[in-house]
């Protein structure tokens, strides 16, 4: 279920992306929340399993395309010429935080039960963020009147003085750009990271942790320990702004390869202490990947087509995501642990930091 909701967010970011670039992205947001919000409430409904693959697998991926990172990434692009790093990694902490989340869906099943949770998150998501998106959000400065953000250091420059490559490239054409090996590189780059690489992990640690014969309550801490550190990444992804793209992917590459090597070392239940160190590192290598990627996507391709190219290199995270789950279930099931499993993940984090790397966004980077 999950790898069919992962490949459907695939298929529509880019279709959403470039809707994106076409229409009114606000009602693009407002739609994606709707959506969200009534597929929500309506597993509620659910007394087969069809229901949840129609509703979870196809439906909610489709809401999430138009209120999430296909919008906002070129929502933050726009709005902040300088800072992308910071600006980015702070809007993506919501992400981290969902992981924590999972804790009161939890507390809420256990007070009523898993039907009312589905109707109480449906109706969060459509009160909260209609008013917040209806009144607060806008696609672009210029529709507030107002300049992108750029630091003082490039306001105040002088205009005698030589300009990095960036400013005095021509804007990527639609064509030029699906032609380039970067966006490529960064399609591959996420589909292994987060696709094959972190949904991996993600979608079997707690069933590893319980396999190794830990409690339901300690495994389900560590999620959000992943959780609370990787909004620590996200927040700390803002020193590629200072020390570049490439270096900050570099070291995010390998703490999660220390990270799943440390969890595929656990054997026991003797070993909680691993665990937590699993998804501290974990966490934060993730955290600070998340952003870095699409900010050096903006910083190579930022312009009117901003909003396709993004959707296809998210569309590399679902792509990913559709066999990284099911691929570490046949592992373990073939082989009989996940030790196959996790080797698989860290072969991904491996290409995909190699990737990025190749991609070079620091040829196209304002220096600031």
């Amino acid at each position: 279920m999950l790898s069919l909701h992962l490949l459907s967010y695939g298929i529509f970011a880019p279709i959403i992306g470039t809707l994106t670039d076409r229409w009114k992205p606000k009602r693009v947001m407002l739609a994606g929340v709707i959506i969200v919000g009534t597929t929500a409430a309506l597993c509620s409904l659910g007394s087969t399993l069809w229901h949840f693959y129609l509703l979870f697998g196809v439906l909610t991926p489709i809401g999430l395309a138009c209120c999430g990172s296909p919008v906002i990434n070129p929502t933050i692009a726009n709005w902040f010429t300088d800072r992308r790093g910071l600006a980015l990694g702070l809007a993506q902490m919501g992400g981290g935080l969902s992981f924590v989340y999972v804790i009161a869906v939890e507390y809420t099943i256990e007070l009523f039960n898993w039907r009312f949770a589905y109707v109480l998150m449906g109706a969060a998501v459509v009160c909260i963020l209609i008013p917040l998106i209806a009144a607060f959000y806008h696609f672009h400065p210029s529709q507030k009147g107002v300049s992108a953000f750029r630091s003082r250091y490039n306001q105040e420059r002088s205009p005698n003085r030589p300009r990095h490559r960036q400013s005095e490239r021509a804007e990527w054409n639609l064509r030029q750009a699906l032609t380039s090996y970067r966006l490529w590189l960064l399609v591959i780059s996420n589909m292994c990271f987060w696709g094959s690489g972190c949904y991996l992990v993600l979608a079997h640690q707690i069933k590893f942790a319980l396999d190794m014969g830990y409690t339901g309550i300690l495994a389900t801490s560590v999620f959000a320990m992943f959780g609370i550190f990787m909004v620590v990444g996200q927040v700390s992804s803002a020193i590629s702004d200072i020390v570049g793209r490439e270096l900050t992917v570099l070291v995010s590459t390998i703490l999660v390869v220390l990270a799943v090597s440390l969890l595929s070392s656990v054997s026991d239940n003797e070993s909680a202490w691993k665990l937590y160190v699993y998804a501290i590192t974990f966490g934060f290598g993730a955290g600070l990947y998340s952003p870095t990627i699409f900010v050096g996507a903006a910083d190579i391709f930022h312009g009117r087509h901003f909003g396709m190219l993004n959707g296809i290199i998210l569309a590399g995270l679902g792509f990913g995501g559709a066999f990284g789950p099911s691929l570490g279930g046949y592992l373990h099931d073939f082989f009989g642990s996940y030790r196959y499993a996790f080797f698989f993940a860290i072969a991904s984090f491996v290409v995909a930091g190699i990737s990025f790397i190749v991609a070079s966004p620091r040829h196209y980077r304002q220096r600031h």
